[in-house]
């Protein structure tokens, strides 16, 4: 897909730095009087270093980089999670971060939680009901949605959170390792959703160590490296030049 054929930019990020500190001990610095005391002892992260991008309508941007990269920090920031201490990051609408960590609540039932996520998301009441049969379809949860989600595996509990996301449109839509989760077919199913919402003009940016799914589902690929944009390309481009840097 060609520039010119891409819709409107919905995501400008201008000379990113991202930086946090750390102890030695590689515990996040907390801003409390006796932590302060131990400022020898505290050291600065840069993150994200200096990362410029601009992204449109119409794209699936997959997210490579090897672990610790800074590739989660950066969505984070477009999400508007993270403050970056340099530069700037547009967005043109609110972005929705998907997560295998997203928050569903343990106590509650897999029902419940789809109801308050897509509450969460925006939906009216009667919107969300009217969505639930088809997340709970989607997800493949069966006659486990009725348990409390304390109960679901890691796996199950992913596959809830990536089909209660992608059960409305997004302008902007950041999935972090969300189909690194689930079988062969689940993982078909969410690919082809990601390629749904891209042709509807939505941007999707997809973080993911699976370079198969990158191929599948992108039509762009930024490649961070010690939380600088490495190369950005391509995706056949920009994954042999990962794959030959080791």
């Amino acid at each position: 897909m060609t520039e010119s054929t891409l819709g409107m930019p919905t995501v400008v990020a201008n000379d990113v730095h991202i930086h946090y500190k750390t102890f030695a001990s590689g515990k996040a610095a907390q801003n409390s009087r006796n932590l302060l005391r131990r400022q020898r002892g505290v050291r600065v992260v840069k993150a994200v270093r200096g990362v410029s991008f601009v992204a449109r309508e119409g794209e699936s941007i997959g997210v490579i980089g090897h672990n610790g990269s800074g590739k989660s920090t950066l969505m984070r920031a477009i999400a508007g999670l993270q403050a970056p201490a340099k530069g700037t990051i547009y967005a043109s609408s609110r972005p929705a971060l998907l997560g295998v960590n997203a928050a569903l609540l343990g106590e509650l039932s897999g029902q419940k939680n789809v109801i308050l996520g897509s509450l969460a998301l925006g939906h009216s009441m009667a919107e969300a009901e009217e969505t639930y049969k088809d997340i709970v379809d989607f997800s493949g949860l069966g006659e486990f949605i009725d348990m409390p989600m304390k109960t679901y595996s890691s796996g199950m509990s992913a596959r809830l959170r990536f089909s209660i996301a992608v059960s409305r449109d997004h302008r902007i839509l950041l999935v972090d390792e969300a189909l690194a989760v689930g079988d062969k077919e689940f993982r078909a199913k969410s690919e082809a959703r990601i390629r749904e919402l891209r042709e509807q003009a939505g941007t999707v940016f997809l973080v993911s160590h699976s370079m198969g799914s990158i191929r599948d589902t992108c039509n762009r690929v930024l490649w961070i490296d010690h939380g600088e944009l490495k190369m950005d390309g391509p995706p056949e481009d920009v994954i042999e030049a990962y794959k030959a840097h080791g």
